[in-house]
């Protein structure tokens, strides 16, 4: 005889039993051998394997029958027709159900041992990582051993006499009972957990205090109570067949009581969906968003529940309670699904406060095109002693650790001085303004099937409004470019010319301007170490939006203007005013602060790892370039070398701008839910504008 592992043509599954004329099929090797292992005195872990095996023989496909449906009507049929192998097989059932704790697979699988992200994430490292042992009487913990998140399919599309004789098979008369404490059992917990979780602290303080007037939370376990003891008072005497005749008052009373558990359920959950308006308001917190996530999935699962105590036929029930938890399984298996679904909220909440930073960096008329250039000019010019100032710490022969943070040290530095003077870095805007372009996408979406005239014509407006918004972006960012790189590089090319004259040697000599010209020039690395800093600048703007998002949360405004210790030392007018100060530049200080020392630390902790990668920022570069410019000479516009350096200059400045505006757009599209039909309106209706009106792009038009 063939063991059922060789492979074989693969039959369509059966929607139905085989007819009782059909010719009889061979038995496979392997499920008689797992027939005749079944014993139900063996011991607790020898019970479990031998049900994990039998599950694995039902989904692994192959020599006899192909499917796993075809291959449970193939074990029902050979069990039928033995009744030795039924009997030792019922007995394995009987003591597997009365060895296990079951009610924990209903109220603990799928859901964290603490409400905290963390902990479900450490969780599913260590159920992917670490082998479970089917030694346990915890059916939550068995579960995935047994059932795989990929039986999901073939379980939820068994036919309906299919799961009839399995419920036969698993439950007598009078065990027909004993499912229902089981739920009601795990109902139970469920409730008292979703009940904790409304009286934390975490979220009692975030929920709407009318939308807790009726207090649902301190209702549900009565009311749980209540339903328990109407299930049980029906289910004496226990019957599986489904009930006959008008309801008696023991269904009414559970019917009545179900009922008023569900809508206590529902004003639970609404009363936690209001947490989202608090952290809206009053920052993000991904332990929040995952706490009121488990809520909501709990209230799911007793609704699961509920149908399958209520239904007239609980096998279907079963079925897709089942079918449920193998999809919760699969889930599970990842952590990226996890991180996005629970992220997501802390994004969308990082986009919108650089949103609201980076409408200061987009100008819509000349007046602002004007003001953006000489903020971009004070900039540059400041930039110019950060120029001379790297130079000195290459002077200085500092360790590379050393040299890194101090070239930090003076870029941060130099960025708070830039902010504290309102003046602007150009390749600070991309990576504010993105979230505030994804912000104008809230209109754009396709209209509804059989909407007028007007509605329909509405996404088109909106898109060529976010046109609009584009061609501004644009040119601000055409004008701090062009303001920083217009006054750095003469300030710096006269302070070498000052230099020469007063001491005869400019401050950077021929040495270092060699250097120069070879690092900068297009035809080495330039471009990657320019996208490289691109990254590093949007990395800035994360940062600047997560500490806004954590000052807030944690109310520090308030604990500085109203704490008594600050308050006594400053003042209470100081301290509202430093209050009022750390709130409006919070984000600000932290982008600066961060993106100075990534650009001085960064490439040095990565040479450390063997990774050489350097920072190329557009307008420390230019300043650079003038610097070498005048060591060297009118002469060095004659050089290859140099023209090479300035084509370098431009690839750093758009892949400085591009690569970090691309990827905060892609965050901020993300955290909007904006889909990929609505993204292709806006590639074509942008090239479209840049086919039609290319100058539009550059100088912004009259009015």
């Amino acid at each position: 005889m063939r063991r059922d592992s060789e492979a074989a043509p693969q039959r369509p599954a059966r929607a139905a039993d085989p007819r009782p004329g059909d010719a009889p099929e061979p038995l496979p090797e392997r499920l008689s051998s797992l027939l005749h292992d079944a014993d139900p005195a063996a011991e607790m872990p020898q019970r479990h394997l031998w049900l994990v095996r039998l599950f694995d023989w039902l989904r692994a496909g192959g020599a006899v029958v192909g499917t796993p449906a075809d291959r449970l009507l193939l074990l029902l049929d050979t069990l039928e027709g033995d009744p030795a192998a039924s009997a030792r097989v019922r007995g394995c059932l009987r003591e597997f159900r009365q060895g296990v704790d079951a009610a924990a697979l209903f109220a603990d699988f799928g859901f964290g041992p603490r409400m905290a992200l963390r902990s479900e994430l450490w969780q599913r490292l260590r159920s992917r990582w670490l082998p479970a042992t089917p030694d346990t009487r915890d059916l939550a913990a068995l579960f995935p051993l047994i059932v795989h998140g990929d039986d999901e399919p073939w379980i939820e599309a068994l036919p309906e006499p299919t799961l009839a004789r399995v419920a036969r098979l698993l439950f007598s008369a009078e065990e027909s009972s004993g499912w229902q404490v089981v739920l009601l059992d795990a109902m139970t917990y469920l409730v008292t957990a979703v009940r904790a979780a409304g009286f934390s602290s975490a979220l009692r303080q975030r929920m709407d205090r009318s939308l807790l007037a009726d207090e649902p939370f301190k209702q549900l376990a009565a009311a749980a109570e209540r339903l328990r003891l109407a299930v049980l008072e029906r289910i004496t005497p226990p019957t599986l067949a489904p009930p006959t005749g008008d309801p008696d008052e023991t269904t009414r009373r559970v019917v009545q009581e179900a009922l008023y558990l569900r809508t206590l359920l529902g004003a639970c959950q609404v009363a936690a969906d209001s947490v989202a308006e608090h952290l809206e308001a009053y920052g993000v917190s991904v332990d929040i968003v995952y706490e009121v996530d488990q809520l909501h999935a709990r209230c799911v699962r007793i609704e699961q529940l509920l149908l399958t105590l209520l239904s007239d036929a609980p096998a279907q029930e079963w079925q897709r309670l089942v079918a449920a938890l193998a999809q919760t399984d699969k889930e599970r298996q990842g952590i990226g699904r996890l991180l996005a679904r629970h992220y997501s909220q802390l994004a969308r909440q990082v986009a919108e406060r650089s949103a609201e930073t980076g409408e200061h960096y987009i100008t819509r008329s000349r007046a602002e095109y004007r003001d953006m250039l000489a903020r971009a000019a004070g900039g540059g010019a400041l930039m110019c002693i950060t120029t001379f100032a790297k130079f000195g710490l290459m002077a200085l022969g500092l360790s590379l650790f050393w040299g890194g943070f101090w070239a930090g040290v003076v870029y941060a530095a130099t960025f708070m001085a830039i902010m504290l003077l309102h003046w602007t870095v150009a390749t600070k805007q991309p990576a504010m303004t993105a979230p505030a372009m994804a912000a104008k996408l809230a209109a754009i979406r396709d209209p509804a099937p059989g909407a007028s005239a007007a509605d329909a014509a509405s996404p088109d407006a909106a898109v060529e409004g976010f046109v609009d918004e584009v061609a501004n972006l644009i040119r601000s960012q055409a004008a701090g470019i062009f303001g920083n790189v217009a006054l750095v590089a003469p300030l710096v090319l006269a302070v070498q010319a000052a230099a020469a004259w007063a001491s005869g040697a400019p401050l950077v000599g021929v040495q270092d301007a060699e250097h120069v010209l070879h690092s900068l020039t297009l035809l080495g690395p330039t471009a990657l170490y320019a996208a490289f800093t691109g990254v590093l600048l949007f990395a800035s703007s994360l940062i600047a939006g997560w500490t806004e998002n954590w000052f807030v949360f944690h109310r520090l405004d308030s604990a500085l203007a109203l704490n008594p210790r600050i308050v006594a030392t400053l003042g209470p007018a100081r301290a509202v005013r430093w209050a009022s100060w750390w709130r409006a530049n919070i984000s600000g200080v932290a982008a600066n602060v961060s993106l100075g020392f990534m650009l001085g630390i960064v490439p040095v902790l990565l040479l450390f790892f063997g990774l050489p990668l350097d920072v190329r920022h557009v307008t420390l570069s230019t300043g650079q370039l003038a610097a070498a410019a005048g060591a060297l000479g009118v002469d060095v516009l004659r050089e290859p070398e140099f023209w090479w350096c300035v084509a370098g200059i431009v690839v750093i400045g758009m892949l400085n701008l591009g690569v970090s505006f691309w990827l905060a757009f892609k965050v901020a599209l993300a955290s909007r839910g904006v889909r990929m039909r609505d993204r292709a309106r806006i590639r074509h209706a942008v090239l479209a504008r840049v086919r039609r009106a290319p100058l539009s792009f550059v100088w912004p038009p009259r009015g």
